[in-house]
């Protein structure tokens, strides 16, 4: 592309996306991720950056997603997805935040320098699809990323108000046209219609509901289970609140952040004793489920209860196959509870690989996997089967012992249930509810697997979050010196103690986790690890206090 046709690209950012802010802005775990008003110029040159990333992989499909997930209403961000429906390469992390932060002047040179760099043929045709949640920001910052794909002549094609997964979705089923058809109704028909095959295949008994409530945290997730919901066929009976109706702001005391975080029930449900509830988030990737007991406590069953859910039904399905071959290992961050990888590693003999906090981190480690599972503790994660497994289980279906075709079957629907790009709050709620069905159980069964060890998440303020340096998938802290020590001293006074920190990868803070063998010691703990923080890494506000 000569230079003069790059000329557009400043014409575009002058008169329509000017940079208005010199604050630096960094591509972290979940892409660029702020204050909406201070990203408008940011989007627009991620459309810049996605026309260069389609066409450095021969014209295949890049997405585009504006949101920022769990975040408060006022905050907005954008990620993009590539062509397989994964996180962008990260390799090219360092480019996008560069191209972010330069000045509208030298936004045309640096583009340039960016497409030699990447040795991009910006001859060929480029394709990016773009999706937005409910964000009132969201149209705007949506337009942006258009004008910045028509830049530099690639073609958009905008989706609306999508889910974060079916956009991951579509971007697979676009390059790879063997995984499903590149549109909403294609993700409902291929993930929703394996679903409605199971079901009509395993009878529900026992003490499992088909009633389950949802909390759609104000976002998209729940509208789209509104839509779901009316072609179950009596399958399954949401009972679906936190719409977005009512003045009900997104992911404000709702939502899986909310609730796993705090650990209390979303607002706008009245509870009844033991009944099952899921929460999403507000763009739809995660799912944490929990229920009160007669006492009214909370019996959280987040992204770990998930994945040992997930892994230990899947481990019974390749047993009634007969498919010793395939290895199936089970992917964590630190944040994972003591209590379940222990459960995992001795009562399951599954493997377990744990990796720094951040998708794309569990994601790559689970594809070492003929299966892999991958969960968040947050309730962000999925299952991903190797083109070996699909085929050896495939073949099992086909020419196996009556059983084996039978379980194979079971497990075939169960993979196209499976949204394997990302993770997929709607996917995980259908995966989940065929399990407990399946076993005829209630949330209470679930639980009961293991017992959780108590633990405790806080926020930090810090002047600089990358103060926080860390090893070892962020379970030791190697910066500021004497920081690990002091959490070694404090950790030792605590039966069954644990606690790491880690700079947050979406917010302005640092975060700290800690177990032990009680709440009382484990709430201790965190604000005792909190306070060496503030002391040691430059904390701001007001100091972490102690409980009473």
């Amino acid at each position: 592309m000569p230079p003069s046709s790059l000329r557009v690209v400043y014409a575009f950012a002058r008169e329509m996306h000017p940079k208005t802010t010199d604050i630096f802005i960094e591509y972290g775990t979940a892409g660029f991720r702020t204050k909406a008003s201070l990203l408008e110029h940011v989007v627009y040159r991620m459309g810049l950056l996605a026309v260069i990333r389609s066409r450095c992989k021969n014209g295949r499909t890049i997405g585009m997603m504006i949101t920022a997930s769990h975040n408060l209403e006022p905050d907005n961000g954008v990620k993009l997805i590539d062509p397989d429906g994964e996180m962008l390469e990260q390799s090219w992390e360092e480019i996008a935040t560069r191209l972010a932060n330069v000045s509208d002047n030298d936004l045309e040179s640096t583009t340039g320098q960016i497409i030699k760099e990447v040795n991009a043929d910006m001859g060929l045709k480029a394709s990016v699809f773009i999706g937005m949640d409910t964000r009132y920001t969201s149209p705007r910052l949506a337009a942006a990323a258009v004008h910045g794909v028509m830049a530099l002549k690639g073609t958009a094609r905008e989706f609306g108000i999508v889910t974060t997964p079916m956009l991951h979705y579509c971007v697979k089923c676009r390059n790879d046209n063997t995984y499903g058809t590149p549109t909403e109704e294609g993700y409902y028909e291929k993930i929703v219609g394996a679903f409605k095959r199971i079901r009509q295949t395993l009878p529900v008994y026992g003490k499992y509901s088909t009633t389950l409530h949802v909390d759609g945290a104000n976002g998209v997730g729940g509208k789209k289970l509104n839509i779901i919901k009316k072609t179950l066929d009596g399958e399954l009976d949401l009972v679906l609140f936190n719409l977005g109706g009512n003045g009900g702001k997104l992911n404000l005391n709702c939502g899986a952040d909310f609730v796993k975080v705090s650990q209390k029930p979303p607002v706008g449900v009245e509870h009844v004793p033991f009944q099952r509830v899921a929460s999403l988030d507000g763009d739809g990737d995660r799912i944490v489920y929990y229920y009160l007991d007669d006492n009214n406590r909370m019996h959280m069953l987040d992204g770990d209860r998930i994945a040992t859910l997930l892994a230990s039904y899947i481990t019974e399905l390749l047993k009634s196959c007969a498919a010793p071959s395939l290895a199936l290992g089970l992917v964590q961050t630190a944040y994972a509870n003591g209590a379940s990888t222990n459960y995992i590693t001795q009562q399951l003999k599954v493997p377990v690989t744990c990796v720094k906090t951040g998708v794309k981190h569990l994601h790559h480690a689970a594809l070492a996997y003929d299966i892999g599972v991958y969960f968040e503790a947050n309730g962000h994660g999925t299952v991903v089967y190797s083109n070996n497994a699909k085929n050896t289980i495939k073949k099992i279906a086909e020419e196996g012992e009556p059983e084996q075709r039978k379980a194979a079957s079971l497990l075939l629907n169960f993979i196209d249930m499976t949204n394997e790009t990302v993770g997929d709050a709607i996917s995980d709620l259908f995966l989940v509810e065929t399990v407990l069905c399946a076993r005829g159980h209630d949330a209470r069964d679930w639980h009961a697997a293991y017992t959780d060890l108590p633990c405790r998440q806080l926020k930090v303020a810090v002047q600089d979050r990358n103060a926080i340096t860390t090893a070892d998938a962020e379970r030791q802290c190697t910066a500021p010196e004497g920081l690990q020590t002091r959490i070694d001293e404090l950790v030792a006074e605590y039966k069954d103690g644990r606690s790491f920190v880690r700079p947050s990868g979406t917010e302005d803070v640092v975060r700290v986790y800690a177990e032990a063998d009680t709440q009382e010691s484990a709430d201790k703990l965190a604000a005792q690890v909190a306070q060496a923080v503030f002391d040691l890494a430059g904390g701001v506000g007001d100091r972490p206090e102690l409980p009473a």
